[in-house]
C-alpha cells in the first residue's frame, strides 16, 4: 500500500492510476491523514444468456393449484383430491 499527499497525487496521478490497475492500493491522504483509496475498478461479470440449457426451463405439476391438504381445515371444509392426483398417489 502506497500513502501519498494530495499535491503529489496531482502531479503524478498517471502514475498512481498505474499502479492501482496494477492492484497496488494507493491511499492519497491530506495533511497525512488518510482521505481517498486508489483501486482498480473489477471488470463487471458477462451478462446471463437466457435460454442457454437445453430442455423445458421448468415442469409444474397439473394439480399445482389444487388446495393442500391441511387447507381445507382452515375454511372448515372437505376437499376431495381430483382423480389425477389420487391416481398419482396410487403409483
Amino acid at each position: 500500500m502506497t500513502t501519498v499527499n494530495v499535491h503529489e497525487a496531482k502531479t503524478t496521478l498517471s502514475e498512481l492510476i498505474a499502479r492501482a490497475e496494477a492492484g497496488e492500493e494507493v491511499v492519497i491522504a491530506r495533511a497525512n491523514k488518510p482521505v481517498v483509496r486508489l483501486v482498480a475498478v473489477q471488470a463487471r461479470p458477462a451478462a446471463r444468456v437466457l435460454g442457454l440449457h437445453e430442455g423445458p426451463a421448468f415442469w409444474m405439476a397439473d394439480d399445482f393449484d389444487a388446495p393442500m391438504p391441511d387447507e381445507a381445515a382452515w375454511y372448515g371444509e372437505a376437499i376431495e383430491p381430483s382423480k389425477k392426483a389420487r391416481a398419482r398417489r396410487s403409483r
